[in-house]
């Protein structure tokens, strides 16, 4: 049996006294999309934040078989561990270019002398940043921050992909992209680790999934399955039902 590259065994993490997470069990196979759905106020996001070491947690959580949750999050960076957050957190007065650039810091640090030619890579992915590369990234449209934030993040060239609500607050058409881009990156080997309220889509792209609600892993088990629990159907599918 092959090590996950990600595995999280009994996982309590939160805000103070409050604890949000409550002894979460979950793991990812290398290559694979594993997507973590439920409600808002479930604690999706305290959970990538939680793995990222952006907040302290208690449980184990190893990463290529080895215990990562005494590490930092420069540590966990330089590992090979990437998060898009939520809110996307691009520096607004710098061009697209330079946004990228800065993503590509683990690798300078790892002393990968082509580094730079990682922006090609992204550009492929992403034509409309390479036509806005000049641009603020302040000025960019909802989707294309979008784009920046998942390329930046892909600069380090990381093992595991973390993103919290990659469709939040995008149109249709946009949210498709996303997800086609997600189904791309699959092919390239990264381990991603989807955090997403549009259930339907984020199963349709997944191998495992997860539902998360109220802190707890009410069910697991591989994606297709999940998209066809009745369960499933009718707290986070019906809605979109055809």
């Amino acid at each position: 049996m092959t090590t996950p590259l990600l595995k999280v065994t009994d996982l309590r993490a939160g805000y103070g006294k409050a604890e949000v997470l409550h002894g979460l069990n979950l793991q990812a196979e290398k290559g694979s999309v594993i997507t973590v759905i439920g409600p808002n106020g479930a604690g999706k996001s305290t959970l990538l934040g939680s793995l990222m070491g952006l907040l302290p947690s208690k449980g184990r959580i190893e990463f290529e078989g080895q215990s990562i949750e005494e590490l930092t999050l420069e540590e966990r960076v330089m590992l090979g561990i990437a998060l898009v957050p939520e809110k996307r957190e691009l520096f607004g007065t710098m061009s697209v270019e330079d946004n990228l650039v800065l993503g590509g810091f683990r690798q300078m640090r790892l002393g990968n002398s082509q580094w730079r030619s990682r922006l090609d890579d992204v550009f492929d992915l992403f034509p409309r940043l390479k036509e806005r590369r000049a641009q603020e990234a302040g000025t960019l449209s909802g989707g294309e921050r979008q784009m920046l934030a998942v390329g930046r993040a892909l600069m380090s060239r990381p093992s595991v992909l973390m993103l919290d609500e990659p469709s939040l607050g995008l149109a249709p058409l946009i949210v498709k992209d996303i997800f086609t881009i997600i189904e791309t990156l699959r092919q390239t080997g990264v381990t991603i680790v989807l955090v997403e309220q549009n259930a339907r889509a984020a199963l349709a792209v997944a191998d495992q999934g997860y539902v998360l609600e109220m802190g707890e892993i009410g069910l697991h088990g591989p994606a297709a399955e999940l998209a066809q629990d009745p369960r499933v159907i009718d707290t986070y599918l019906g809605a979109a039902k055809k």
